[in-house]
C-alpha cells in the first residue's frame, strides 16, 4: 500500500512539474509574440533593461553571485553586482534574439557594407572551406549570441553540426530548437549517442561545433578561473582520434546593438609522450581559452550556471 501511494504521489508531482513548466513557457512565449510587435532594437532594449531590474530577484542570481566571488575575489560586491545585471541583460537579449535572427544577421562576406555583424577571421572562414579532404572542429563558449556562430559558418558554405545542450523545460526546448534547425543547420542534442553521432561526421571529413564551458560531472579534473572543475574530454578524444584542426570561435556584443564574430587560428593542441593529443592537458587549454574570453567581456558569459565543483 505504501508504495501505490508513493507512485501516485509521484506522478502527480511529475505532472504538476510539467503544468508549471507549460505555465512558464508560454509566459514567456507571450512575451516574445508581443515583443515582435516592436522593431528589433526597441525589443532588445526593452528586454535588456527589464532583465536588469528582474533578474537580481531570481534565484539563479545568487547562484551567479557566489560563482563570481570565486572567480574574481578581488572585486567588491558593487563590481559584481554590476557584472552580474550586464549577464542578465545579455540573456535577455539571447532569448529575444531567436525571434529576429533574420532582422540581426546580416552579414554578407561579398559586401564591403558594414552592418549589425562583422567579422573577424574571414580568411580563416575561406581556408577551411576550401580544405574538403580533412575535419574540423569549432569551440566556443556561453558568450554574446554563440548562437549567431554557426550562422556565420553558413554564409561561407561551412555545414558545422553543433553539439547542444536542450533547455530543462521541454517546451522551451522545443521552441528553441525549431529556431535552430530553421536558422543553424544539422544538430546533436547532448545525451546518449552523441559522440558517436559527432564521431560519424568527423570521419565523413566534417565539421562539427561544440560549447565547451558547462560542468560535467564525469570530466576530467581541471581548473576554472584557478578553481577546481571537471570538464568534458569529448573534443579532446574527438581530437585525438581523428587529428582533426581545432579552432576557438566566440562572440562579442558591441555597442548600439552590434555583434563581431571572431574566428581564431587553430590551436596547438597538448600532446603526450606517445605524440598523441593528451586528453586532460587539452581540457585545461580549453579552459583557458575560455577563461581569458571570460576576463576580457565578464558581463557576457553565463555565470549563473553550477560551473565549479562543490
Amino acid at each position: 500500500m505504501k508504495l501505490k501511494y508513493k507512485l501516485a504521489l509521484f506522478r502527480w508531482s511529475q505532472k504538476l512539474k510539467m503544468f508549471n513548466y507549460w505555465l512558464s513557457a508560454h509566459f514567456v512565449f507571450g512575451i516574445l509574440r508581443l515583443l515582435q510587435l516592436l522593431p528589433a532594437r526597441a525589443a532588445m532594449n526593452f528586454l535588456d533593461s527589464a532583465a536588469r531590474r528582474v533578474g537580481p530577484w531570481l534565484g539563479r542570481h545568487r547562484v551567479a553571485m557566489n560563482n563570481l566571488r570565486k572567480a574574481y575575489p578581488e572585486k567588491d560586491e558593487a563590481e559584481l553586482q554590476t557584472i552580474a545585471r550586464e549577464m542578465w541583460g545579455n540573456m535577455a537579449r539571447l532569448t529575444g534574439e531567436y525571434i529576429f535572427l533574420d532582422a540581426i544577421f546580416d552579414y554578407d562576406p561579398h559586401s564591403d557594407e558594414t552592418g549589425l555583424v562583422e567579422v573577424k577571421g574571414r580568411e580563416i572562414f575561406e581556408r577551411i572551406r576550401d580544405e574538403k579532404d580533412r575535419p574540423h572542429i569549432f569551440f566556443t563558449g556561453h558568450t554574446g549570441n554563440f548562437e549567431l556562430l554557426p550562422i556565420c559558418a553558413a554564409t561561407f558554405d561551412l555545414n558545422v553540426t553543433a553539439l547542444f545542450r536542450p533547455p530543462n523545460n521541454p517546451y522551451v526546448a522545443k521552441k528553441i530548437l525549431s529556431a535552430r534547425r530553421t536558422n543553424m543547420g544539422h544538430l546533436v542534442p547532448s545525451k546518449a549517442g552523441a559522440a558517436w553521432s559527432l564521431a560519424t561526421v568527423l570521419n565523413a571529413d566534417g565539421n562539427v561545433g561544440m560549447l565547451v564551458d558547462q560542468k560535467f560531472r564525469r570530466g576530467v579534473p581541471s581548473t576554472f578561473f584557478g578553481r577546481p572543475c571537471r570538464t568534458n574530454p569529448l573534443l579532446a578524444k574527438l581530437a585525438r582520434q581523428y587529428e582533426c584542426d581545432v579552432y576557438p570561435a566566440r562572440c562579442v556584443r558591441l555597442p548600439g546593438g552590434r555583434f563581431r564574430l571572431e574566428l581564431e587560428e587553430k590551436m596547438e593542441l597538448p600532446r603526450d609522450e606517445k605524440g598523441g593529443v593528451d586528453i586532460a592537458a587539452t581540457a585545461q587549454a580549453l579552459n583557458d581559452k575560455v577563461e581569458a574570453w571570460v576576463r576580457e567581456y565578464p558581463g557576457q558569459w553565463m555565470w549563473f550556471h553550477k560551473r565549479w565543483n562543490s
